[in-house]
């Protein structure tokens, strides 16, 4: 497997070439309920799960991470993705072999050697449980296990663990681009005692993953941004350019 070999330099610059791309093709990215996450205790990990519908899933998470939290991120990424742009291992980016299952668990182990590990930062790891991209609207969502056998494993190790919701969706709102909506839920923290099985988990994160989807697809069909913020601003768009350019010739 590909593991992290992760690099401050790469970090910054990847951090910066993103926040391009993000400028370059979107309006905004807007973000809702950072505040919910932030209020946690750092020596616990905490694993984001998100819904997988973008070929942009991912690139976010970097600058989620440096905006919003103190943490180490981690993210699993398909091996034959990977293994082309390997670069990602500098930013915290390990790989799955999902067709392998000795790989799989090789994979699982490793993420939760790194989530369990003595840190200053709080240990994240960033996870797409479906596995493939699919249509942010398609019901039901189904999850692989591995994100809750990674949960599992961890309570074998230490006492609580982090869950959180953590979803997109890519809309257009009266502009020329679209905008990237992102929003968290509260974690949930998963004690040795109140854990009821990887199955179990797997089941409830897919059942708040659909109603975290329903609610951000509501916000954005009323147009209600209230409680959301910005965390890039895009380039004007043509639109934008034409209405200032009239503006100015007093059209």
């Amino acid at each position: 497997m590909l593991k992290v070999r992760r690099s401050p330099l790469y970090t910054a610059w990847f951090s910066w070439y993103s926040r391009r791309q993000f400028q370059k093709f979107f309006d905004a990215v807007r973000v809702f309920g950072t505040a919910s996450v932030k209020p946690m205790d750092s020596s616990i990990p905490i694993v984001f799960y998100c819904n997988h519908a973008y070929w942009w899933d991912g690139f976010w998470t970097q600058l989620c991470t440096e905006t919003y939290f103190n943490q180490n991120l981690y993210i699993i990424i398909e091996y034959k993705q990977l293994v082309r742009y390997q670069f990602f291992t500098r930013l915290g980016a390990f790989s799955l072999v999902r067709e392998n299952p000795r790989e799989a668990v090789e994979t699982i182990n490793y993420a939760v050697e790194k989530l369990t590990e003595p840190s200053a930062k709080q240990n994240a790891l960033w996870i797409f449980p479906q596995g493939v991209i699919e249509h942010v609207d398609k019901r039901p969502i189904v999850f692989f296990n591995g994100a809750a056998k990674i949960v599992e494993r961890v309570l074998e190790k230490l006492p609580a663990v982090y869950v959180c919701s953590m979803v997109s969706r890519i809309d257009y709102i009266e502009e020329q681009k679209p905008n990237l909506f992102l929003s968290f839920k509260p974690p949930m923290r998963v004690t040795q005692e109140s854990f009821v099985g990887a199955k179990s988990l797997t089941a409830t994160m897919q059942r708040e993953t659909e109603a975290h989807l329903d609610e951000l697809k509501q916000c954005v069909l009323t147009r209600d941004f209230s409680r959301s913020e910005i965390l890039v601003e895009g380039a004007p768009s043509i639109n934008r350019r034409w209405d200032r350019f009239k503006e100015r010739l007093g059209l």
